[in-house]
């Protein structure tokens, strides 16, 4: 079976979000009652990203949980802000278990052979690289997290390979061959997005005019680089 990407799931939740909303605010239906319900979604993304991951990605998903689970329950009135006072170091506990856990057995940064990536850091951060002789791009997530992709092992066959960010209160860098062409088109939102790689004798040789890699996507309250 064939896994939704991280950015598919997250683009729905905040589309069904706004539909409550708009139906709310013009009078076609009252979804105040469905819209308590909208931290649900947010635990059923971790829930997901834990599967996903195969539980080698454990600290963020687990926050995500935690945090929303616990929202919920005080929406509905489950528990109070007085229980919250009493078991926040809970999450504290949490995180810390989550980072021991992504660690062990992974001294260093995972190594990925696919065409493809599709990396989420919420609340955590995430190193990966990828060696493909055939990169067509993916899809990058920071939520309060941090994404760092090195590219510099990889080829692009069949240029321009397409990589989709979104950088909201986090950091993505993306690393890539020297003589790379990159064309951009992220949006800052109180954020910042930049090619921050010196200009390149090697890149003005061999450019064809054709970009080898197209960015799009946004960066609101975060930060987007290309680097060397």
């Amino acid at each position: 079976m064939a896994k939704i990407s991280y950015q598919t799931i997250f683009g729905a939740i905040i589309l069904i979000f706004g539909i409550l909303l708009l139906f709310r605010t013009t009078g076609i239906y009252d979804t105040g009652q469905l819209l308590r319900y909208i931290p649900s979604l947010f635990v059923l993304l971790g829930i997901y990203a834990l599967w996903k991951s195969g539980f080698s990605n454990i600290a963020g998903p687990i926050i995500l949980i935690t945090i929303f689970t616990t929202l919920q329950l005080l929406i509905l009135d489950l528990i109070s802000w007085e229980t919250i006072s009493r078991w926040w170091p809970a999450l504290v506990i949490l995180m810390g278990i989550g980072i021991l856990v992504n660690r062990k057995g992974r001294p260093f940064p995972s190594r990925r052979g696919t065409e493809t990536v599709d990396l989420l850091a919420i609340l955590s951060g995430v190193d990966a690289d990828s060696s493909s002789e055939y990169f067509r791009g993916g899809d990058i997530t920071a939520i309060f997290g941090g994404v760092d992709l090195d590219l510099r092992g990889s080829k692009i066959k069949e240029p321009p390979a397409r990589i989709n960010v979104i950088s909201m209160f986090g950091g993505i860098d993306v690393r890539v061959p020297e003589e790379w062409q990159i064309e951009m088109d992220v949006l800052p939102i109180l954020g910042s997005a930049e090619d921050e790689r010196p200009r390149n004798s090697v890149r003005k040789e061999n450019s064809t005019g054709k970009p080898d890699l197209i960015v799009t996507g946004f960066a609101a309250f975060g930060g987007f680089s290309i680097k060397d």
